[in-house]
């Protein structure tokens, strides 16, 4: 598929993911139209995408924002690391069907779901592919991402309604809240340390790396099909905070034992409760912090001839520029 000319509508447009997207499509002469939940339209509008205001959950909504438009990027999503679980399947499930069947009814020859390796749960095998087996372990993200992939893939009939899933890895980069926003702003507050003395391999994607596979398995028309997608390198969760920090010109980060760590958060998180403030790390967050193995992105590579271009360092460069001219803090809702 030819991807210049087309109209392409971003679900999240307003967010990271969803706001890099439009960049890049953009700038590959693909007509952007934007669905977001925020009333602040106008910074999409800058950057000469069409906005629609409204939630994925809205079967009139979903109806509007699909009519006329060629592909479908869902990248909206609940992202929190627990949370009763009916507010996950309302967003992560019942809305990415919404929008799936809103996009088959309207004739929209495309779309692609940014699901996780969140899939796989936590303690997965090394190198695991798309065939390997899913859990949830009891968490409410992994769970409902989980359950849109089933309920999305029987939608697939191409060539009338073509679907594609992409198991994202850690997504970094600029305006990434759970992996640059969050650490930042606890080694600024010398709070941030990494659990087990940082065992285990940190899947990372540079923003970029992930559009370009998008934007790749959509040109290959490769309906039908899951990708994991990860930059492909061997990067442990230490080596990751450590350059995180000296990014930021702070102290190396300290190990703590990960029982240790969960209830330091866990008896933090209490302490916010009482003063009416919003947790601004749970303990579950230790778990997605400590995985302990790399995902196989063989899969991508063979069918998509996908090769990440941006390395950790040149990523984290670009990230670091971002950080210097930007309040982080107001990122954090």
């Amino acid at each position: 598929m030819n991807l210049q000319n087309k109209t392409l509508l971003i679900t999240g447009i307003d967010e990271f993911i969803g706001w890099r997207a439009a960049e890049l499509a953009i700038a590959k002469g693909i007509k952007v139209r934007g669905l977001q939940s925020s009333s602040n339209q106008e910074k999409a509008q800058k950057l000469g995408a069409e906005v629609i205001v409204g939630s994925i959950t809205d079967a009139a909504i979903a109806q509007k924002a699909c009519q006329g438009v060629d592909i479908v990027l869902h990248t909206a999503q609940l992202t929190e690391e627990a949370g009763p679980i009916q507010n996950f399947r309302s967003i992560n499930v019942a809305g990415a069907v919404n929008i799936a069947k809103a996009a088959k009814t309207a004739g929209v020859k495309s779309f692609v779901h940014l699901s996780s390796v969140m899939v796989y749960g936590f303690n997965y095998s090394d190198r695991i592919t798309e065939t390997g087996p899913l859990s949830a372990d009891n968490n409410p993200y992994c769970q409902t991402k989980i359950e849109a992939e089933a309920e999305l893939l029987p939608l697939n009939s191409p060539p009338d309604f073509g679907l594609i899933i992409i198991r994202a890895g850690d997504v970094y980069g600029p305006g990434s809240i759970p992996w640059i926003v969050r650490p930042l702003l606890m080694m600024r507050q010398k709070l941030f340390a990494y659990a087990n003395d940082g065992q285990g391999i940190f899947n990372h994607l540079y923003i970029d790396n992930l559009i370009d596979a998008i934007f790749l398995a959509l040109e290959k028309e490769a309906y039908g099909e899951i990708f994991n997608i990860t930059d492909g390198e061997q990067t442990t969760w230490k080596e990751y905070f450590m350059r995180l920090a000296a990014m930021e010109g702070s102290p190396a980060p300290m190990s703590i034992p990960k029982d240790e760590m969960k209830l330091f958060l866990k008896l933090r998180n209490q302490g916010q409760k009482l003063f009416r403030k919003k947790a601004d790390i749970l303990p579950e967050s230790v778990d997605f912090m400590t995985r302990p193995h790399a995902y196989s992105i063989a899969k991508a590579q063979t069918l998509l001839d996908f090769k990440p271009k941006i390395d950790l360092e040149e990523g984290l460069r670009q990230t670091k520029a971002w950080v210097q001219k930007t309040d982080i803090q107001k990122l954090v809702k």
